[in-house]
């Protein structure tokens, strides 16, 4: 089939473009380096080690300085284990088996430690992910075989555009109070569809809440277990805590992003170590461990009966680890047969311990952010799809030009909106924003169907405020400036900074230092960003309030609110140029992150050469919003 084919071929060119980008990164930099970019933990200390597989050995390590810097290193990763005395020959390759705080495990091709893992100066870099690619792969070559039979085709032909899915309207109709109207016939359509049903969240309109009560409702229905995905741990990690909070038996497969005893509680490791049989386990690890400690003892010089004996030693350790597997596979079936959701990244969805099962219904939320070809993974899973997201928010990242010019950055989201609009459930009640600061979004990306629910459409700051501010910097000379090519424009900072010092001042008056406000100051660019934290350091009046206030990029506020949100433009020049601002979906996704304000400060000139700003100014002037920067009086 001609349609995955050409999927495999954009997935080599994105896995190729990562690859490089990876060895561009790691080949000629430090360690120090690496551990700043989150490839890397260094110094490192080995706190216990235990056999896992035949020929393995699982390493706990923790990392002993540099404790609050982010990182990469995640559930299912390959890294390796290296010695700064000599990185290039002493590393060991092998698999992180799980990552929580400062301590990760990882499970290393080898039944012993070599010695140069006892003289110090250790650490554990990232490498290249293989994995996902081969898993995504893999899916696309099953998705294109099975195709062509008529069972398992079915649901591939449906999502493909191939077939039109269908529906039991005879299902009983779903009621719950808690839910609105939408939100309910979501579930409606969820529950009636035999092959295919599409959750279209806007911001702010309860999609997760829907998706739960849906989840619940199937379970309700005789479902025996539902596998509940997402491209992003975080994500992952939302639904299983709302699914568990619902009294449902929830299994997390990978390690959660967010280190809580309720989500540790759900995972495969916690409830493997809380089985009834894990004692005999450790047991039988333990002795196989003294066999193996016992053979290593034997020097490389002996003789016969030493070679006999050191040969039973090891069949003896290895009869044992075949038996421990047996175990453990048997636990982790039953924990798997009494769980009623499964839940897990894309990837994680084939992680070998879950690899095998076989669901009714497969949700991938996010859907919006997710690679096709990782979708593919799950979907081969289940003879039903729920589809949620939004497509006019923040797309996949891609690494590719070449790829994403192609095709990949078309999501399968949006492909199956395309192809069947009555699969579609709109929520469009949402719960976040004052009525004025969703009305552009609504009207652009939302065909003007977004409402307001009473408890927000008029809220404020404090009675007589604005709920939104343009404040135009055209004619000022605030003039971008580029710096490792990125772009930052000082004076836009320092106007925006003038803005909420004012603010600050006059909402002192209603609230105290606890009780103030969140404020997100969002910049599209990583330059203007470094300027505003650092100008931020430097302003008095906003010193006791710099932990209401979050200074990042867009992407970074993907699913999260602010009571106040700045957005710093940046982009001011005389040709027009305002390069990935014209990702208008990047930029639906700064504007809704606002409860009760929106600020927004751009350069007219520049910025209204592209009709979604020149409409947005419009907009603004509408609802007397349109402030310019050289009128001194300007305080909304």
């Amino acid at each position: 089939m001609e349609y995955f084919s050409r999927l495999q071929e954009l997935v080599k060119l994105e896995k190729d473009a990562d690859k490089q980008a990876y060895l561009t990164l790691t080949q000629s930099s430090s360690v120090a380096e690496r551990r700043a970019n989150g490839l890397a933990w260094y110094p490192i200390a080995i706190r216990g080690t235990e056999l896992s597989k035949a020929e393995y050995i699982t390493v706990e390590v923790e990392r002993t300085t540099h404790t609050d810097v982010g990182h990469q290193l995640r559930f299912g990763v390959s890294a390796k284990l290296f010695s700064n005395h000599d990185a290039k020959t002493n590393f060991l390759e092998g698999t992180i088996t799980y990552s929580g705080g400062n301590r990760l495990k990882i499970s290393l091709r080898t039944d012993e430690l070599p010695d140069w893992a006892s003289d110090g100066k250790l650490g554990i870099d990232l490498l290249f992910d293989d994995n996902s690619y081969d898993e995504m792969s893999n899916a696309l070559k099953v998705a294109m075989a099975q195709s062509e039979k008529k069972e398992e085709g079915r649901l591939i032909n449906i999502l493909t555009g191939m077939a039109a899915p269908t529906f039991n309207t005879e299902v009983a109709a779903y009621v719950n109070a808690a839910l609105n109207t939408t939100q309910q016939a979501a579930v409606n359509k969820i529950l009636q569809a035999n092959e295919l049903a599409i959750v279209h969240g806007p911001p702010g309109t309860g999609k997760t809440t829907t998706l739960v009560q849906a989840i619940k409702a199937l379970i309700k229905n005789g479902e025996k277990r539902i596998l509940v995905t997402a491209p992003s741990n975080t994500a992952v990690d939302l639904l299983s805590e709302k699914l568990s909070e619902e009294g449902l038996n929830v299994l997390r497969v990978g390690n959660p992003a967010r280190v809580s005893e309720r989500l540790m509680a759900l995972t495969l490791d916690s409830r493997v170590a809380a089985h009834s049989s894990i004692k005999e386990i450790k047991r039988l690890k333990k002795q196989a461990g003294e066999f193996k400690d016992m053979a290593h003892k034997y020097k490389r010089s002996f003789g016969k009966a030493e070679r006999e004996q050191r040969k039973a030693l090891f069949d003896e350790a290895y009869k044992i680890l075949k038996d421990v597997g047996r175990m453990e596979q048997y636990i982790i079936d039953d924990v798997t047969a009494k769980a009623q959701v499964v839940t897990a990244t894309l990837v994680g969805a084939n992680h070998y311990t879950v690899r095998n099962l076989q669901y009714n219904t497969v949700v991938i939320d996010e859907a919006g952010q997710a690679l096709e070809p990782a979708c593919w993974i799950p979907i081969l899973k289940g003879k039903k799809v729920i589809l949620a997201g939004d497509h006019c928010q923040l797309a996949p990242t891609i690494k590719s030009d070449a790829a994403a010019k192609g095709g990949l950055s078309t999501t399968l989201l949006e492909k199956c909106i395309s192809h069947h609009p009555g699969a579609v459930a709109l929520l469009q009640e949402q719960y976040r924003m004052h009525e004025v600061i969703m009305g552009y979004s609504s009207r652009v990306f939302y065909e003007d169907k977004l409402m307001a629910h009473s408890s927000v459409a008029g809220h404020l700051l404090f009675a007589d405020d604005a709920p939104l501010a343009y404040i135009d910097t055209a004619g000022c000379g605030f003039d971008e400036k580029t710096e490792n090519t990125s772009i930052s424009n000082p004076e836009e900072a320092v106007l925006l900074f003038r803005h909420l010092v004012r603010l600050v001042a006059t909402l002192s008056q209603h609230y105290t230092v606890e009780q103030f406000p969140t404020v997100a100051v969002i910049a599209p660019y990583k330059e203007q960003l470094y300027v505003l934290k650092e100008q931020m350091l430097h302003i008095p009046e906003l010193q006791p309030y710099a932990h209401k206030i979050s200074v990042n990029t867009i992407d970074s506020f993907q699913g999260q609110e602010r009571d106040i949100v700045y957005i710093s433009m940046t982009r001011s020049n005389d040709n027009g140029i305002i390069g990935f601002l014209s990702d208008i979906r990047r930029m639906n996704v700064a504007m809704t992150r606002a409860r009760k304000k929106l600020v927004v400060i751009g350069d007219s000139a520049t910025l209204s050469r592209f009709p979604f700003y020149a409409d947005f100014i419009a907009y603004a002037e509408l609802k007397d919003a349109y402030r310019s920067a050289w009128d001194e009086n300007w305080s909304e």
